[in-house]
Order: structure tokens, then sequence, then C-alpha cells
């Protein structure tokens, strides 16, 4: 089981991974809020420990960040604020578990293992969500984060980058595409795929630095971050 730690106390950062660890976990440790968010676009994990007062962005908005576009991935808040309005905001942004510091490592264990147990007969939602770069399609909700910020999709654009995305960096022709997203409701001569490349490309890559959608001349069109 992979666990990623949001934690800015360096020694109990890593005494916490120690003991994971030595329970037969994984464990990497984060300790500002918008490198966590960045890990978590490029890595896949089984549950995330989320201090609330760390730096740039605090554990709560982590929190509501990752519910955004996952909501079955156990979230469990680690904080010394123990007021019941610090533990209701948790819950309000569908924070699974709210543990007061100081705590027993034991305790933690105890409860990630129950939302472990909880998790696992249905543990399918990695399946609906595709991860290139800091892009996420989320199939079941039909959402689209980029950079943490959602992007509005037509129906269509959405099919198109779902297609692409499926293709794991293969180049897709644009027979392809229409055979799979439009299923032959117009001609193949006609632009409508170019400008649909053209929609996503103005929403997915328009405003970052690294581009997604490429094109490879005389054969089609492919997603990835090189």
């Amino acid at each position: 089981m992979n666990i990623l730690l949001l934690e800015d106390d360096l020694i109990l950062s890593a005494e916490l991974c120690k003991f994971l660890e030595s329970n037969h976990f994984t464990c990497d440790k984060i300790y500002d809020g918008e490198t966590f968010l960045r890990q978590i676009r490029n890595s896949s994990y089984d549950l995330y420990l989320l201090d609330i007062n760390v730096p740039k962005i605090n554990g709560l908005e982590v929190c509501q960040t990752i519910r955004s576009f996952d909501k079955n991935t156990p979230i469990i808040i680690i904080s010394a604020y123990g007021d019941l309005s610090d533990k209701k905001d948790a819950f309000t942004r569908l924070a699974d578990d709210y543990l007061v510091k100081p705590f027993q490592f034991e305790e933690l264990l105890l409860r990630m293992n129950s939302l472990l147990r909880r998790k696992a007969p249905s543990e399918t939602s990695d399946q609906e969500l595709i991860r290139v770069d800091d892009l996420i399609v989320n199939k079941t909700e039909q959402k689209v984060y980029r950079g943490g910020n959602e992007i509005s999709l037509t129906l269509k654009e959405f099919q198109l980058l779902v297609y692409l995305a499926e293709a794991q960096g293969r180049t897709v022709s644009k027979q392809q595409i229409t055979e799979h997203v439009w299923e032959h409701n117009f001609n193949t001569n006609t632009n409508t795929v170019e400008v649909y490349i053209n929609f996503l490309r103005k929403k997915i890559d328009k405003d970052f630095k690294v581009k997604l959608i490429h094109t490879r001349s005389g054969f089609g069109y492919y997603l990835s971050p090189l």
C-alpha cells in the first residue's frame, strides 16, 4: 500500500514514514501543499495523510482539491487543531477521518487499516482516472483538470480527449478518430477532426508550457508530455 504524507514537521514526518514502512507500507513525504498536488498528478496512492497547517496550500484546501476529481481514495487529517469547528470543516471537505496531534502511531495504523479494508472491495476508481503529466481525465464524472484547475469541455471534445488519452501516447489516425468518436457520422475528407483538435489545444495546452496534444504529420495525433 502506498501512502502520501503531507507534513511540514521534518522530525514527525520522518518518524511517521519510518513507522509505516516498518508495517509494510511505502510512504512518500511532502512538506507543502503545492508540491503535494503536483505529486498526486504523477503517481497513484492508496491513502493520503494531510496536516492542515502547511506552507503554500493548506491541508484542507488540498483535501478539497483531491475530492474534486477523486472521491474514493481515503484521506485522514492529522492536525494539532482539535476544535469541533476544525473537524467539521475537514469532514465538510469530505475527509474520511480526523486525528488530533499528538497521537499514538498505533491508533493511526488502526484507522488506516479500517479505511483501506472498506475501500478494497470496490477499488476500481483508478480505471476511471487517466493521468497524463498534470492532466487528469475523470471518465466517470466527465471532468477534466490540468494544473489543479477544472477545464470545461463539450461532450465531443471530452470524447476526443478520452480517446487520445487512452491511446497512451500512440498515434491515432483521423480515420480511427472518426470511427470511435463520431462513428462515421461525417465525411472523413472534412476538417472536423482538425477543428476539434484545435479546440482541445486552446483549452488543454494554450496556457501551459508543456504541450500535450501533438500532430504526427501524415499519420495522426497523439497525447504525450514528450
